[in-house]
C-alpha cells in the first residue's frame, strides 16, 4: 500500500521542523565537510583551517542561541526529532551553547599558540569538531543506541586527540591507554544497554522510565534491570573520570597538548553528565514519585559513595603532583567528584547546580589550562619547577592562572564560589527534607561535610602553584621561548569572564534552572 498525500505531507512537515532543530549541529557537520573540501581546492588552502572553523562553530553557537532566546515553538517545551532518537528541549540548546561556546574558544587558544602547526590544523579542527558533534548529540539522545553511538562519536576524535603532537612517546602511549580503556567501558555499556533494550523491548528514555516505574510498582528491579543500569552507569563514570574508573585520566592528560586536556576536561564532561542527568531521571521518574524515593535509597546512596571518593582522591593525588597537566588532571577528577554530590539527590534543584557547574567550568578550566599552555611555550616545560617567579616574566598570564586555581578552590566573588555554593545548597537542602529517612540524611550532610573539607585539602595543592609561580625565586637564565601577547589578552578575557560569574550569576543560575526543567 502506497502513503498518500496527506501522510507524505505530514512526514515533510516532520522533517523539515526536525531539520529546524537541528540546524546546529547540521552547521557543524557542514564545517567539516567543508575543512575536508578545502584540503582539494588549492584557492582554499590559502585560508587557514582554524578561521573555518572557528566560523562554523561560532555561527552553529549564534543560532542555538536564537533558539534560546526565541518563544517556544513547541507546546510542551519538548520535541522529539527523528521518530525519537533526538529531542529537543531547553537541556539540548544549554548544552548546544555551552559546548560550542567552549569550542570557539579553545580552537581561538589553539591559533595562538600554534598547536598544532598550520600543516596539521585542518585534521585536527575536523577532529574536534568531529567530538563536539557527538556530544551534542550525547546531550540530546532520546534513545540508549543513540547515546551509544553519540558517545562513540566522540570518543573516537578524542583518542586521536590524546596523541596527536608528533613524535611524542608520551602521546602515543597516552593514546593507547584511551583507547584501550574506552573500548572497554564502551563494551560495559552496550552490554547494559542490551540488557534494558532486551528486557523492556525498546531502548526509548520515555519508555524505559514508565517500565522502570511499573517494576518498583510491582516490587522492585530484578537481577536483569539491576545489572543493565549498572553497567550503563560504568561507561558514564568512565566518560566522568570518576574512582574507580579514572585510571586512564592523569596520564591521557599528561601525554596530550594542554589544549587537549582542555578539550578532554570540559567538553567531555559536560557532555557526559548532561546524558547522565537524562539517564537518571527516566530511572528516578518525578521527585515525588514511588521509584524516585527507592531510588534515592539505592543508586543515590551508591552515587554518594562514588562522589565521595572521587572527590577526596582527586585532591589528595593531586597534592604530589610536580607536572601542570597531571595536577590538574586529578583536579578534574576532585571536580568530577563534586558535580556528582549535586546529582544525588536526584532533584531537578540537583539538575541545575551541575548545569551552573559546567558553565562555571567551562571558563575556569580553560583558563588554567590556556595558561600552561602559554608557560609551556615560554619556558618549554610543563613541570611546576621550572616556573619559580614566573610572574615577574609573565605578570598578566600567571595574575589570570591564580584567578582561575582560586576559582577551581571555590573563593568568593569568582565562578567557582557561586557553582559550589549551589552544589553545598542542594545537599543541605536535601538533607533537610531527609529527615523520614535517617539514612539519606546521613548521606547528605556527609557528603556536605566532605566536600567542605575536600576544598581545603585542595587548597594545598592550588595554593603551592601560586607560591612557586609568584613568591619563589626566578632562576637567572632567562627561558628561550616568546612572549604571546594575544595569549595574555585571551588568558585575562577568561579570567573576567570568570570574575563576572561569581558576581553575576542569577542570570546563570536562572537558565539553568529552566534547562534542568
Amino acid at each position: 500500500m502506497f502513503p498518500n498525500t496527506a501522510f507524505v505531507d505530514q512526514l515533510q512537515s516532520a522533517l523539515n521542523r526536525d531539520f529546524l532543530a537541528f540546524l546546529p549541529e547540521l552547521i557543524v557537520c557542514g564545517t567539516i565537510v567543508l575543512l575536508l573540501l578545502a584540503r582539494l581546492v588549492t584557492p582554499l588552502r590559502r585560508i587557514h583551517s582554524n578561521t573555518v572553523a572557528i566560523a562554523g562553530a561560532a555561527a552553529a553557537c549564534g543560532v542555538a542561541i536564537a533558539q534560546w532566546l526565541q518563544a517556544d515553538p513547541f507546546p510542551a517545551g519538548r520535541h522529539a526529532m527523528f521518530t525519537g532518537l533526538l529531542v529537543y528541549d531547553p537541556l539540548t540548546i544549554y548544552m548546544r551553547i555551552l559546548l560550542l561556546s567552549f569550542v570557539v574558544l579553545l580552537l581561538i587558544l589553539t591559533r595562538i599558540t600554534g598547536i598544532p602547526d598550520r600543516e596539521d590544523a585542518a585534521d585536527f579542527n575536523v577532529l574536534i569538531l568531529g567530538a563536539t558533534l557527538g556530544m551534542m548529540m550525547m546531550a540530546s539522545a532520546n534513545h540508549l543506541l543513540m547515546a551509544f553511538i553519540a558517545i562513540e562519536m566522540a570518543s573516537v576524535p578524542s583518542y586521536v586527540l590524546a596523541g596527536f603532537l608528533k613524535g611524542r612517546r608520551q602521546g602515543s602511549e597516552a593514546a593507547l591507554k584511551y583507547v584501550v580503556y574506552g573500548a572497554s567501558a564502551s563494551g560495559i555499556m552496550l552490554y547494559g544497554i542490551s540488557l534494558l533494550a532486551g528486557r523492556f523491548g525498546t531502548g526509548y528514555l520515555p519508555d524505559l522510565a514508565a517500565g522502570f516505574q511499573a517494576a518498583v510498582e510491582a516490587g522492585g528491579f530484578d537481577a536483569v534491570l539491576t545489572a543493565g543500569s549498572l553497567f550503563i552507569i560504568v561507561g558514564l563514570a568512565f566518560k566522568l573520570s570518576a574512582v574507580p574508573f579514572h585510571f586512564w585520566c592523569p596520564d591521557v592528560f599528561e601525554g596530550a597538548a594542554a589544549e587537549v586536556g582542555a578539550f578532554l576536561s570540559v567538553a567531555s564532561k559536560g557532555a557526559a553528565f548532561a546524558l547522565a542527568i537524562r539517564f537518571l531521571n527516566a530511572l528516578a521518574g518525578p521527585e515525588t514519585s514511588q521509584s524516585a524515593i527507592m531510588f534515592a535509597g539505592s543508586l543515590g546512596l551508591l552515587l554518594a559513595v562514588i562522589a565521595g571518593i572521587t572527590a577526596t582522591f582527586g585532591n589528595l593525588a593531586a597534592l604530589g603532583q610536580t607536572n601542570l597537566k597531571r595536577l590538574l588532571a586529578y583536579s578534574t577528577i576532585a571536580h568530577a567528584g563534586y558535580m556528582l554530590m549535586a546529582l544525588v539527590p536526584l532533584t531537578q534543584a540537583g539538575d541545575s547546580a551541575v548545569l551552573f557547574y559546567l558553565a562555571a567550568y567551562l571558563f575556569t578550566n580553560l583558563g588554567a589550562f590556556a595558561c600552561v599552555a602559554l608557560l609551556r611555550n615560554r619556558t618549554g616545560s610543563e613541570n611546576l619547577a621550572d616556573m619559580a617567579g614566573m610572574v615577574q616574566r609573565e605578570p598578566a598570564i600567571v595574575v589570570a592562572l591564580v584567578i582561575c586555581l582560586l576559582s577551581l578552590l571555590g573563593l568568593p566573588p569568582l565562578a567557582g564560589f557561586a557553582a559550589k555554593f549551589q552544589v553545598f545548597a542542594v545537599l543541605y537542602d536535601a538533607g533537610r527534607h531527609a529527615s523520614n529517612l535517617p539514612i539519606l540524611q546521613y548521606a547528605y550532610f556527609g557528603l556536605l561535610a566532605l566536600a567542605a573539607i575536600n576544598t581545603v585539602i585542595s587548597a594545598g595543592y592550588y595554593l603551592k602553584v601560586l607560591r612557586v609561580m609568584v613568591l619563589d625565586t626566578p632562576d637567572d637564565v632567562e627561558p628561550t621561548g616568546r612572549s604571546s601577547r594575544a595569549g595574555a589578552v585571551f588568558v585575562v578575557f577568561v579570567a573576567g569572564v570568570v570574575i563576572a560569574l561569581g558576581i553575576l550569576w542569577n542570570p546563570l543560575a536562572e537558565a539553568c534552572r529552566q534547562a534542568a526543567g
